[in-house]
């Protein structure tokens, strides 16, 4: 009797397993595939490692193995090589003639009769990690680690290396998406980082101070941190998204782009910073929320450039106000939530009702006590989407449905593309040896100005000039000015026309 007991037991909990495996697989395949992973795809190192499947997780014990064995094969080392650059002025010169210049080149001529004479700006190496996140070779990591960067490569766990060019960057989330030319690559699943839990245990893999794979273990400290790091591609720190989790993994330099993920193996964060007084971990160590990078991610392989929605106001922590700046404001002194400091009236907040003065609690039915916090559950949503927002106004709490727009307060999904089409220009990335003829790592060149674009409006600039800069950062091809163009509002063009002495900028209002 016993063994026939037995049996049944093993049965119903076979016939079990199998309906629950059923069950993940057939509604977990009705969720949308998200930045180049698509649902119900398990990429093979997690299979490997027995995560996912409930067999082999470590539980409530802290061996770390099997998360580290299904995560390194995702995690890769990325250097970077920036040319030396003859620099005058940060851009070309091209000399008047002189009565010596058959005895003597111009450099010659500069230092024996104080002309002015070119800087060079050494050949610059940098290394970093990335987050292999599709089977075809997409990687996320910092912005700060390829920026500028004139050669990118990428080292597998297994030393397979590959060039890698970027698809989009975007400084304000100090995110970047490169790509590698590969197929069947083990990638990092996306984990909940709206899950986290303070103390829970999270392990930082990465490259540090070009070592090879190397995986730490710590605690989430702290959520929802701002460290005033990040900013815009004009280089406004109010521009900036920060919303970050805060860890005791040891994370050093050379850790910047890898990842940040939980006891299953999934990513939960793309580690970015340190605090320190010595620029090594001493102590905390600060990560993107994965539920920020993939919609990054997701925006810059779809178009170019992120699709940032914004709510429309300008805000302080009611906690950061003092006593006395409370009662001149005419809110409680315990009032807690997110002070409303400024309120345009283009905005979709305005629009909505909200004014100056009145205190968000909460943000997509989610409180807020901080500027992070409502940032970080913002910077998830696109212009024209609607989100519950409550407020408190003369004690009375209120909610409104606000339109998120966009930095120009419209509602358009703008494209990198569009935006250099509406410059109104046939571009063209500069010739390898004509910028080694120009003394200059790369440039895009303005092969044609056409009727009705931006620069023919807008400008008095020539066919044939080159460009250097847009918005004081350097661009040297037609991709890299997609990726710092972005959809942005306002753009300065800076560069020469060859056989000229000179610095040319074009600043530009873009339509969006």
């Amino acid at each position: 009797m016993k063994w026939k007991q037995i049996l049944a037991t093993v049965a119903i909990s076979a016939v079990t397993t199998l309906a629950v495996i059923w069950g993940y697989a057939t509604f977990s395949g009705k969720n949308n595939s998200y930045a180049g992973q698509q649902a119900g795809i398990v990429p093979a190192n997690y299979k490997y490692a027995g995560l996912l499947d409930g067999n082999n997780a470590p539980g409530n014990t802290l061996d770390f193995t099997v998360p580290s064995e299904a995560a390194t094969p995702a995690v890769v080392h990325i250097k970077t090589k920036t040319n030396a650059k003859q620099v005058n002025n940060n851009l070309p010169r091209r000399s008047p003639n002189n009565p010596f210049s058959d005895f003597f080149d111009d450099d010659m001529f500069n230092q024996l009769f104080g002309g002015r004479g070119r800087n060079i700006v050494p050949e610059q190496r940098a290394s970093g990690s990335g987050v292999i996140i599709s089977e075809d070779g997409y990687i996320v990591t910092n912005n700060h680690v390829v920026e500028n960067a004139d050669e990118i490569t990428v080292t597998l766990n297994n030393k397979k290396t590959y060039k890698a060019k970027v698809i989009g960057t975007d400084p304000s989330y100090d995110l970047s998406v490169i790509k590698i030319d590969a197929k069947d690559l083990p990638f990092l699943l996306y984990g909940n980082s709206d899950d986290l839990k303070i103390g829970q245990w999270v392990l930082a893999i990465g490259y540090p101070l070009n070592l090879e794979t190397t995986v730490t273990a710590g605690i989430i400290s702290a959520k929802a941190r701002s460290l005033g790091l990040n900013k815009d591609r004009s280089g406004d720190q109010k521009g900036g998204v920060e919303s970050f989790i805060q860890t005791d993994a040891a994370v050093n330099m050379g850790n910047s782009g890898g990842a940040l993920i939980n006891t299953d193996g999934r990513l939960i964060g793309v580690n970015s910073a340190i605090a320190s007084p010595t620029g090594y971990y001493s102590g905390y160590s600060y990560a993107i929320p994965v539920n920020i990078v993939k919609k990054v991610v997701d925006d810059l392989i779809k178009f170019g450039s992120v699709q940032r929605g914004f709510l429309g106001l300008s805000f302080v922590n009611a906690s950061d106000l003092t006593d006395d700046d409370k009662k001149k404001a005419g809110i409680p002194v315990s009032a807690e939530g997110i002070y409303a400091t400024e309120v345009p009236t283009e905005g979709g907040a305005y629009e909505a009702g909200i004014r100056k003065g009145d205190i968000l609690k909460k943000v997509d039915n989610r409180e807020v006590t901080s500027g992070a916090e409502m940032q970080g559950l913002i910077s998830r949503y696109k212009p024209g989407d609607k989100l519950p927002v409550t407020y408190v106004r003369n004690g009375k709490e209120s909610t409104v449905t606000v339109t998120l727009k966009n930095k120009a307060n419209n509602y358009d999904i703008v494209k990198a593309n569009d935006v250099l089409e509406s410059l109104g220009a046939d571009l063209a990335t500069l010739d390898s040896k004509k910028a080694k003829e120009y003394g200059i790592a790369g440039g895009v060149i303005v092969k044609k100005i056409n009727e009705g674009g931006a620069l023919n409006d807008q400008t008095r600039m020539k066919d044939g000039f080159i460009i250097l800069k847009v918005n004081d950062k350097n661009v040297k091809s037609v991709e890299e000015m997609k990726s710092l163009v972005g959809a942005e509002k306002n753009i300065t063009i800076s560069g020469f026309y060859p056989g000229y002495d000179g610095v040319y900028e074009y600043p530009i209002s873009l339509d969006q």
